[in-house]
């Protein structure tokens, strides 16, 4: 969410961002704004003068009845009651009014960063930086399901009778080497100076509200029936959630924490749900990382976040590359953001495994998560970006280390938590 001052001294710089974006069909919503704020000002103003009339004529009351005069006194008497009518009719009218305002500002989106491409949807986003070889080795790569079967790790046929579409359960190594990856990544952010953490799981549709913008909650919320609780999406939600209405020491930022969750995701789009493999799912792991810092510090924070998810791509031998998001792929909370894919040499192109994002202060100013600094206080910038989502990891892994035998080598920084295993083979 913007601030309201935006649109009354530059109302022009939020329509052009509107149409950068690509969605001109919210563009009355600044005219009404607009309008609204003008009307809520007005309403504010006249508020403003009945107030101090109110306490002014009250005063009189008093002396009037001191010096006998009671008809004067029962006159402004009388006209106190109709100021207070007009008031409280005024204060009705302004909430009907702010909460107007709220739900188009709410809609209007962020204003994206002026190096972001401008283009209507991800494919039309630019790619940055490689990262490692995309190497296409001299056998066939099987389907990743495939090569989980091979270790009679994957069961999808059990997931769908007890669950449905979109489901599976890992067995064996497979589930043993999702741990594994999940424990490096989450040891990985703690190196990196990161404070560990596990979250809640579900959270009140006011921090839902905070964090996302309403297409995205009814595209990817499970809502639990009958309480005012949805699982998340992914521990960001509620690691932002964890600020609300908080008001912070500038001394203690950075916030730095790396958290652990399963995420939960109803995937309602044009992709669909994968049937056989797990690369879009239901349900499936992830250790996220957020920050929370002063405005001025966002930016690189955003860039040093998105380099470490390179870095841990690279350790686990996946050659990766950085996509920078043009406007009409961006969510309509987000600044500016970019994607990192893993190399599929089955596919012989790149998918993605990562999403690094700040958002400038629109989730702050949803939330009211402030920074006391020593001039006041003002609104955090919060930032996210995946460490390692569960199923799309193992996806990449598999394929980049798969050997011509069948068996896939566990790169060396999982080894120790494989119990020393340095490569998993099919079974016979």
């Amino acid at each position: 969410m913007i601030d309201i001052n935006l649109i009354r001294t530059n109302a022009e710089l939020v329509r052009e961002n509107i149409k950068k974006k690509f969605q001109d069909e919210k563009l009355p919503l600044v005219d009404e704004v607009l309008e609204l704020d003008k009307k809520n000002r007005e309403l504010k103003n006249e508020g403003d003068n009945l107030r101090a009339s109110r306490n002014s004529l009250s005063s009189q009351i008093g002396l009037l009845m001191k010096e006998g005069k009671k008809d004067e006194a029962e006159a402004i008497k009388a006209q106190v009651t109709e100021n207070k009518q007009r008031l409280e009719q005024i204060e009705k009218e302004q909430a009907e009014i702010d909460a107007k305002i709220k739900k188009a500002m709410m809609i209007i989106p962020n204003i994206v960063d002026s190096s972001v491409p401008v283009g209507k949807d991800d494919s039309e986003n630019v790619e940055i930086e490689r990262f490692g070889e995309p190497k296409v080795p001299d056998f066939e790569i099987p389907y990743h399901a495939d090569i989980l079967d091979s270790f009679c790790a994957l069961d999808k046929e059990s997931a769908g009778r007890t669950s449905g579409t979109g489901f599976y359960y890992l067995m064996g190594d497979g589930a043993r080497l999702v741990s594994a990856m999940l424990s490096y990544a989450r040891d990985f952010m703690i190196n990196k100076g990161f404070t560990y953490c596990i979250p809640p799981f579900m959270i009140r549709g006011d921090v839902v509200n905070g964090v996302m913008s309403f297409a995205e909650m009814d595209a990817m919320m499970y809502k639990i029936e009958g309480e005012d609780l949805y699982l998340i999406g992914t521990s960001e939600h509620s690691m932002i959630g964890k600020f609300k209405d908080q008001i912070i020491s500038e001394k203690s930022l950075p916030i730095t924490m790396t958290s652990y969750s399963p995420c939960f995701r109803k995937e309602v789009g044009a992709h669909g749900i994968e049937e056989r493999g797990i690369y879009r799912v239901h349900q499936f792991e992830k250790q996220e990382m957020i920050v929370i810092c002063k405005p001025e510090d966002s930016m690189k924070w955003y860039n040093k976040m998105w380099s470490y998810s390179v870095e841990l791509f690279r350790s686990l031998n996946i050659p990766v590359r950085t996509l920078e998001c043009c406007t009409g792929d961006l969510a309509d909370l987000k600044v500016k953001s970019c994607d990192i894919e893993a190399w599929s040499p089955r596919q012989q192109k790149y998918f993605e495994v990562c999403s690094c994002s700040t958002l400038g202060d629109a989730q702050a100013r949803r939330l009211g998560i402030r920074i006391k600094g020593e001039n006041g206080n003002y609104f955090a910038h919060t930032l996210n970006n995946t460490v390692l989502a569960s199923t799309r990891a193992l996806i990449g892994l598999l394929e980049n280390n798969l050997q011509p035998d069948g068996s896939v080598i566990i790169p060396e920084p999982l080894r120790m938590y494989m119990g020393g295993k340095e490569k998993i083979e099919p079974i016979k």
